[in-house]
């Protein structure tokens, strides 16, 4: 069956807090078999969606003409896409890999050659949105691959995605990512400093940020992220270590084509801060607490 086909048969592998949901929306279009790797993650999803479960990725791929994969890291993904247990040894011929994970470039182009000596096809496809975007059915899905392919899996991806846009080549989707956590660091470090200035100068935060919020300062970040950093939550949203993670691959990637990136690196060492603080699970607008402890040791140390 081809995947431009009105109902491929669909494999979701991955339901963390991304993925559980992504599957979830496909899973009111399509046949959808899922498998996670902490078996109890699928039988929660069964109990709130129509579809399968697989014991194995053998099971759960052997039959897909779409498998998507939402996983943790390069390691990740490469444990469950390489080996004789995994996807690309047990898919069946034609089939396409999306994978959804935000990894290196290299890493997605080295999956790329492996799925073609499979006789598949493979397409990097990072979001961006998070959990709430994910949920919600409105993801940014950023692609690298074949034009074909790419065609083939948009209408699929736009069960839990506003914009999917092929990018160039298998590879481009991960860069482009990489684009997406530079421009992000620099705007909740911004941010954070924007609050504190507010409240050290006396002024309602929340009352600031709501009247720049209507001009050029506006921003997603400040829009959604602007209340609960005034009121110091920070367990929700996108992790610290994950963006510890996504940094880490943008600037390994700078090194390699000589861009300069000043700002990421810095806030890469902040968001290394923020975790010896405990925040490793905060969400990344937790640069605000970096700020305070330190406001708070100066004066101490005054």
């Amino acid at each position: 069956m081809s995947v431009t086909n009105a109902s491929p048969t669909l494999c979701f592998i991955g339901l963390g807090v991304m993925g559980f949901p992504m599957a979830g929306h496909l899973s009111g279009h399509y046949p959808v078999t899922v498998y996670n790797r902490t078996a109890a993650k699928s039988g929660e999803w069964l109990g709130k969606y129509r579809g399968a479960a697989a014991a194995s990725i053998a099971d759960a791929v052997c039959d897909a003409d779409i498998i998507f994969c939402c996983l943790g890291a390069d390691e990740d993904v490469e444990a469950v896409l390489v080996g004789s247990d995994g996807v690309f040894a047990n898919a069946k011929a034609g089939a396409i890999v999306c994978d959804h994970t935000t990894t290196s470039a290299e890493l997605a182009r080295r999956m790329d050659q492996r799925a073609n000596e499979a006789g598949c096809r493979f397409v990097d496809a990072p979001v961006s949105g998070g959990q709430k975007g994910a949920e919600e059915g409105v993801l940014t899905v950023m692609m690298g691959g074949r034009d074909a392919d790419c065609a083939g899996l948009q209408p699929v991806i736009a069960n839990y995605a506003r914009q999917a846009k092929r990018l160039g080549e298998v590879g481009a989707g991960q860069l482009c990512k990489m684009v997406n956590q530079i421009c992000i660091a620099g705007l909740v470090q911004s941010l954070a400093e924007a609050i504190q200035f507010a409240k050290n100068a006396g002024l309602n935060a929340a009352d600031v940020v709501e009247v720049i919020a209507c001009g050029a300062a506006q921003s997603w970040q400040m829009e959604n992220r602007y209340q609960t950093m005034i009121e110091g939550e920070y367990d929700f949203g996108f992790a610290v270590e994950w963006m510890r993670k996504d940094l880490g691959y943008a600037l390994a990637e700078a090194r390699r084509n000589k861009s300069h990136l000043p700002v990421a690196a810095l806030v890469d060492q902040f968001y290394a801060e923020v975790e010896s603080m405990g925040g490793a699970r905060w969400d990344t607008s937790s640069l605000l607490a970096r700020l305070e402890k330190s406001s708070v040791n100066s004066s101490s140390n005054g």
